[in-house]
């Protein structure tokens, strides 16, 4: 429970609420019924998965928020894995993959496509465009790089992205006529999965991780997103380190002039695209129930209230 400072020094700001509740153990299920159907008992539901969205948009109490945010979903790609080194193959892979029907098929619409990994409305630069969807020539890219017959494509993913990587999937199977083999890691065996990954002492057996990660520096994306992904220290990269890379992270850490840094953020992009070093997919809105007598402003990176009030009209004002 929060509850409000009125002697703090930032007046302008707030506090505007009293009191701040969080429930935490009520199951989002069960929220999301209340703030759709009820009044008194929940007011902001975060997390609203885009198969929820319709539920909120027909409720007669609650109404749906759609946040521009700093997240990304795309297929992280072990350049440890043989042939998977090839700018071919990987670009192949981003040619195989339907973005538009992903999206409207499966994220409801919800979600911005991708040219890289940094998200549209973030600093992206403008001169490069999403992998297009091309069947044709994601098969002669194959072909050319001279991919194995009867060697299996391994796509691995996680209980919370199950149905991207079987969309995927699918995709390559049709785009590339290869054979998909699908992994799927146990909820029971995540944790431990996950430190593998970080960690990196044991070889990974997949070629494309179906993968979901979330940007807290929204005013630089490659301090967080690209970092992970692709950095000699980063948590995720799978693969030798890009020099290319390394010199404009590197750069980036010592600039102070923010012009020249989103220049440098830019490049990095530009770099990632070219060398199709993961899968771009897109990047996911963050949808909130919200009660329609509490005005909420939703934040790009993080789950803030700081703007949050309640009308006149609001349950706990009646």
């Amino acid at each position: 429970m929060l509850e409000a400072n009125t002697d703090h020094w930032n007046k302008e700001r707030g506090p505007r609420l009293e009191r701040i509740v969080y429930l935490n153990d009520v199951p989002q299920e069960e929220a999301l019924e209340k703030v759709c159907n009820t009044e008194g008992e929940v007011d902001l539901v975060s997390e609203v998965t885009p198969d929820q969205a319709r539920k909120v948009l027909d409720s007669e109490h609650a109404k749906l928020v759609t946040i521009d945010a700093m997240r990304i979903l795309s297929g992280l790609i072990n350049r440890d894995r043989d042939f998977m080194s090839d700018v071919r193959i990987r670009r192949a892979l981003n040619h195989a993959v339907d973005k538009e029907r992903l999206i409207n098929d499966l994220l409801g619409g919800y979600a911005h496509p991708v040219a890289a990994m940094s998200p549209p409305y973030s600093g992206a630069p403008e001169d490069i465009e999403p992998y297009a969807y091309d069947p044709e020539k994601a098969k002669s890219l194959f072909r050319e790089a001279e991919w194995p017959e009867g060697r299996p494509l391994v796509v691995a993913t996680t209980s919370d992205v199950a149905a991207v990587a079987d969309f995927l999937a699918g995709s390559f199977r049709e785009s590339l006529g290869v054979e998909v083999e699908l992994v799927s890691v146990p909820d029971e065996r995540l944790v431990a999965a996950q430190k593998a990954l970080i960690e990196k002492k044991i070889p990974q057996t997949f070629d494309v991780l179906v993968h979901a990660w979330f940007d807290l520096a929204a005013g630089y994306p490659p301090a967080v997103i690209h970092r992970e992904y692709y950095h000699s220290g980063g948590a995720f990269r799978l693969g030798p380190p890009v020099e290319e890379f390394e010199d404009l992270m590197a750069r980036s850490l010592v600039e102070t002039d923010a012009s020249r840094l989103g220049d440098l953020g830019r490049d990095l992009d530009r770099l990632t695209h070219r060398e199709a070093l993961s899968v771009f997919l897109c990047c996911p809105m963050a949808l909130v129930a919200v009660n329609k007598h509490v005005s909420f402003t939703g934040h790009a990176a993080t789950l803030e209230l700081c703007e949050t009030e309640v009308g006149e009209e609001h349950w706990s004002r009646r």
